[in-house]
């Protein structure tokens, strides 16, 4: 941005202000104080070896993939025949089915959360697993529709009725046809769900019960009782795991193709 001064300035204060408090955070967990402090006294790795052997850490894991998978893999099977009808059908009412799935992305989590544990748990008595399960499954819908749609609105539909005009079936049009340009999208989809569900604070915080508690819950209530850097490790360690997760995906699938319209 040679010749342009104020125009440099400004973007390397929007990187200072976005980046800032992640590497704040990368180095409170190499640090060799005993307490969060900034800047670090000096750099040590103790404290990723206790998060790692931190046993409600482990626990809070466990649970947090296990919803998180479940969540993901029950949303698709919705949102993947409910985005081929969106964009495959013309039927009454069609643009009110679409915003009825994407409405949990426009209602805030903590709404959600509280409406959801005011049926699940309080009048159905669901466990707080099962809530968790279900809630995530709700939040993540936007995504299995919205990007497995995407997807889809690329592809020229054309190919499908020549599938079908050749003598294709319907199931044989959708796995030869449908789903491989769906691919991209799906596998995007899986990922952001998957991210977005084990990151997720309100909706967990609403949700969980006694003995179960997600990672970023069970992070919450460390802060509350403790001040070093134990948490500072865990959240870089799952920083480094997004990262690592979304450049494989770009890799193999590459967003650009999902995201490109």
């Amino acid at each position: 941005m040679r010749g342009r001064p104020v125009l440099t300035a400004l973007s390397a204060l929007a990187l200072l202000f976005l980046l800032g408090p992640i590497l704040l955070v990368v180095a409170i967990a190499f640090s060799s104080g005993d307490t969060v402090e900034f800047p670090p006294p000096g750099l040590s790795g103790k404290w990723f070896t206790k998060a790692l052997s931190y046993q409600p850490f482990q626990e809070a894991l466990a649970t947090s993939a296990l919803v998180a998978a479940g969540a993901t893999a029950l949303a698709l099977l919705v949102g993947i025949p409910a985005a081929l009808a969106i964009q495959r059908r013309r039927f009454p009412g069609r643009k009110a089915v679409e915003a009825l799935f994407l409405s949990p992305a426009i209602v805030p989590e903590l709404v959600l959360g509280f409406a959801l544990f005011q049926q699940l748990m309080v009048t159905l008595r669901i466990t707080a697993l099962g809530a968790l399960l279900i809630g995530h499954t709700v939040l993540l819908l936007p995504y299995a529709v919205r990007v497995t749609g995407a997807s889809l609105a690329m592809a020229d539909p054309a190919l499908e009725e020549a599938g079908r005009g050749l003598g294709a079936g319907p199931l044989r049009t959708f796995l030869h046809i449908t789903l491989p340009v769906m691919t991209p999208g799906i596998v995007s989809a899986a990922v952001l769900s998957f991210l977005t569900s084990f990151n997720n604070v309100p909706l967990s915080l609403l949700l969980n019960g006694p003995g179960v508690s997600t990672l970023p819950v069970e992070m919450l209530h460390y802060v509350e009782f403790s001040f070093d850097p134990v948490v500072a490790a865990v959240s870089t360690l799952l920083l480094a795991a997004t990262v690592l997760v979304a450049l494989v995906t770009e890799r193999l699938v590459g967003f650009n193709k999902v995201f490109s319209k």
